[in-house]
């Protein structure tokens, strides 16, 4: 089994029951909503689905912080090399004349000669006269400029606020429908993760940073120490930067990601030509299968899933493709890769442990998912299972590669619980079974030099048979 994540988008193509458990027979591990799109009534229903559907399917609602979007148009127009467009501050429009943006200050920003791109930088305009709310610009290229596209300027510092009230209104949703992760669009400093989490107040939902412009590049660093969880936006990234550095931006991206043992999340046209096709392209292959062996946590689809023709079909390839990845980057692996120091202790005894004991399965003990957090990232073969006692905490562990959480809510996280309780617990339920020799890891804090507490390996069999465990009840004995 592949252990990197997929995150699939579900919109109008997904969001049944049906096609929901095919997503996930297909390796969907991750559902995400776009909150850019559809109302907040259709998110509220689409989460209760979803839980209703796959309890135990973690969720991330994308929110649409300070990216500028056309807003829901009733005409979409659509232009040759040439012609002009307006777009405007004024609301009241619906795509017929003038195109509304979501920004009401935009008009005030711009110049004559700015240089504005739109639908992940596909579209280019050129701004020709400002005035009033109105900016009319000329096409650079031909297309259609539709409802709730991007809007990207580049060449200017457009002045918005750090946390939009939209910004309140969706985190206050997501706290109120219990998802899992947020999604924060053109995420530039630590300061931008902390004021996000001070509106959370909790410890779900889990931030997801969105590092997609030059200013999240430059700061890199502190929003991987900052967040929970790193999302490469591609599409704006490759806009808001220059195109053809999008794959080495990746790179780094990742590899600071690692260097905090933060999960990171590639992200857009992974198999876009899906949308259409019910097969990929093969540079789309050779994307997916590279960002694998970078280093990826986890690959999302988008259109794909959500309003594409193959849906299921986009899950499924994903998922082959990053099996036969995985398996070529551990044959290749380093013995642990682009590791700070004050993470060694703990992911390279168990990196150690897990390549060189015929371990079968590594059981972590987690209060806070920081031990679990990590372990997923030491780039090792054996599933993960990650036991704590806080159902939304738990849920989320399903993002980390390879990692199922599994939610004991009556078993103390603690060394003396390792021995007996817990793995007893994971006997009754059918995670661990006779054969298994499991790895049992236990950090004592989520403080970055926090040091390595417990460590322990235990043959499942012999355990069982000291304790009297009932065989009837393990899966191997099913």
């Amino acid at each position: 089994m592949a252990k990197t994540t997929i995150v699939a988008t579900i919109g109008p193509a997904s969001d049944n029951p049906s096609t929901l458990l095919a997503l996930h027979r297909a390796g969907m591990t991750v559902a995400r909503l776009n909150g850019s799109h559809s109302s907040l009534d259709w998110h509220k229903a689409t989460i209760a689905l979803i839980r209703e559907t796959l309890p135990e399917l973690p969720i991330l609602l994308d929110i649409p912080g300070r990216k500028i979007r056309t807003i829901q148009l009733r005409e979409e127009p659509s232009f040759n090399v040439g012609d002009r467009v307006i777009l405007t501050t004024d609301l009241s429009h619906d795509g017929s004349e003038k195109v509304p943006v979501n920004y009401d200050l935009f008009h005030s920003k711009l110049r004559v000669g700015v240089r504005i791109y739109a639908d992940d930088g596909t579209l280019s305009f050129l701004v020709e006269k400002v005035s009033g709310r109105d900016v009319q610009v000329v096409a650079e290229t031909a297309g259609t400029l539709k409802s709730r596209k991007g809007i990207n300027v580049p060449e200017i510092d457009l002045g918005q606020e750090l946390v939009t009230p939209r910004d309140r209104e969706m985190i206050t949703f997501a706290k109120s429908t219990g998802v899992d992760f947020v999604g924060i669009s053109f995420v530039e400093s630590s300061r931008h993760v902390e004021a996000i989490r001070s509106l959370i107040e909790a410890t779900t939902p889990q931030i997801v940073a969105k590092v997609e412009n030059q200013g999240g590049l430059d700061h890199l660093d502190e929003i991987a120490k900052a967040t929970d969880i790193i999302m490469i936006d591609r599409g704006d990234l490759s806009v808001e930067t220059s195109i053809d550095h999008v794959s080495i931006y990746q790179k780094k991206i990742i590899s600071a990601a690692q260097q905090y043992g933060k999960p990171v999340i590639v992200a857009t046209e992974l198999l876009h030509s899906m949308i259409e096709s019910p097969l990929p392209t093969k540079a789309e292959i050779s994307d997916v299968t590279n960002s694998v062996i970078d280093g990826a946590s986890a690959v999302m689809l988008s259109g794909e899933t959500a309003v594409g023709k193959f849906p299921v079909e986009a899950v499924a390839r994903l998922r082959s493709i990053v099996t036969l990845a995985e398996a070529h980057r551990h044959a290749s692996a380093p013995a642990l890769a682009n590791t700070a120091a004050s993470h060694n202790d703990l992911r390279a005894a168990t990196q150690a442990l897990a390549r060189t004991l015929p371990i079968s399965k590594i059981v972590v003990l987690s209060r806070t998912g920081y031990a679990a957090r990590l372990v997923s990232m030491a780039q090792i073969q054996q599933p993960i299972i990650a036991v704590g006692n806080d159902t939304a905490l738990v849920r989320s562990w399903n993002l980390l590669p390879g990692t199922v959480g599994v939610h004991l809510p009556h078993v103390s996280i603690t060394a003396d619980s390792a021995g007996t309780i817990a793995l007893e617990a994971l006997w009754t339920s059918g995670h661990i079974t006779q054969s298994d020799v499991v790895l049992v890891v236990l950090a004592t804090t989520n403080d970055a030099d926090a040091s390595l507490s417990f460590l322990q390996t235990v043959r499942v069999g012999q355990l069982a048979e000291q304790q009297a465990w009932p065989l009837a009840e393990s899966l191997e004995a099913a």
